[in-house]
C-alpha cells in the first residue's frame, strides 16, 4: 500500500510556485506529522469485509478510491524543517483548487484548463524560494510583484508541468497500490472511524515504521486515511468528498501576473 511517492508531489506543490518563478528543480518530500489516533469502534454488522484477506480489502480499497471522478485530500507534514499544511480537491480532468501553508506563510491554488493560479503571502513566497537557494536580491522584486495578486502559470511555462501532476487525479493516484507484492504483509487492525465514517484498518510493519490504512465499510470502499509513522517520511493524508465536482474560477485578470514577467523565457 505504497503511498509515498504522492507525498512527495504534495511536497512539491509547496514550492511549485517558487520552482516557477525561478526555474530551479524542487527537493523530495520527507513527511513528519503524525496523525491523531482515533478511538476503537465496532464494525458495521454485517461487516462488509467479512471473510477477505488484507490483501483482498487493499484490491477492493485500491480500485474504488482509483476509480473515483474526484476527491478532497488534507494533510500535514514537516519536510526538510519546514511545517507544510495542504488542503485542496482535485478531478480527474485536470482541474483543483485549495489551499497550501509553509510555515507561516500560505498561499491559494486554482488550476483549470490547463492554466494554474497561485496567490501566496508574502511569507509563503519567501519561505518557498529561500528553500530552494534564491538569492535575497531576487526574492524581493519577485514578492513586490505578486504580493496580492495570482501568478498565472500558462502551460509550457516553468513548474506548469509540475502543478499538472499534482491536480490530476489519476497522476496524484498513479502510485497508490504499485506494490502488490507488499499486501501479503498486511494484516487487519482494529476498525475505527475517520470523520464519522466506519473504516477497516490494514497494517503494514517494515523494519522502522508502520502504515496504516482505512479504509471506508460504508458505500464504495475508499482509502479514507493512510498513517505512517517511524522511518524516515512519517506523515498522514485523509482523503473525503469522493465524486464532488471541483468548481474552479480564474481569479480576474485584473488581479493576475503573468509568470513571463518574471520568467521572460517562457512563453506569455
Amino acid at each position: 500500500m505504497r503511498y509515498r511517492p504522492t507525498h512527495r508531489k504534495l511536497r512539491a506543490a509547496a514550492v511549485a510556485c517558487a520552482v516557477a518563478a525561478v526555474a530551479v528543480p524542487a527537493p523530495a518530500a520527507a513527511w513528519a506529522v503524525t496523525a491523531p489516533r482515533a478511538p476503537a469502534v465496532a464494525a458495521p454488522t454485517p461487516d462488509p469485509f467479512d471473510g477477505l484477506t488484507p490483501a483482498q480489502i487493499a484490491d477492493r480499497a485500491v480500485d474504488a478510491t482509483r476509480s473515483a471522478d474526484s476527491l478532497r485530500m488534507t494533510g500535514k507534514v514537516v519536510s526538510e524543517g519546514q511545517d507544510l499544511d495542504v488542503d485542496f480537491s482535485v478531478d480527474d480532468r485536470g482541474s483543483c483548487q485549495g489551499r497550501i501553508g509553509v510555515d507561516e506563510g500560505d498561499a491559494e491554488l486554482r488550476r483549470l484548463d490547463g492554466v494554474t493560479y497561485m496567490k501566496g503571502d508574502a511569507a509563503f513566497w519567501r519561505i518557498s524560494m529561500a528553500a530552494q537557494g534564491v538569492p535575497e536580491n531576487r526574492i524581493a522584486p519577485v514578492i513586490e510583484l505578486v504580493q496580492g495578486r495570482w501568478l498565472k502559470i500558462g502551460p509550457g511555462q516553468a513548474g506548469s508541468a509540475d502543478l499538472g501532476e499534482i491536480c490530476d487525479l489519476d497522476s496524484l493516484l498513479d502510485d497508490l497500490g504499485k506494490d502488490r507484492d507488499g499486501r501479503a504483509g498486511l494484516t487487519r487492525g482494529p476498525d475505527r472511524e475517520v470523520d464519522g465514517t466506519p473504516v477497516a484498518t490494514l497494517v503494514e510493519k517494515e523494519s522502522d515504521a508502520t502504515t496504516t490504512v482505512s479504509v471506508a465499510q460504508e458505500g464504495n470502499p475508499y482509502i479514507r486515511q493512510v498513517v505512517r509513522t517511524g522511518g524516515d517520511e512519517p506523515g498522514s493524508m485523509t482523503l473525503s468528498a469522493f465524486d464532488r465536482p471541483v468548481e474552479v474560477t480564474a481569479p480576474p485578470a485584473d488581479e493576475t501576473v503573468d509568470l513571463s514577467r518574471l520568467d521572460p523565457g517562457t512563453p506569455a
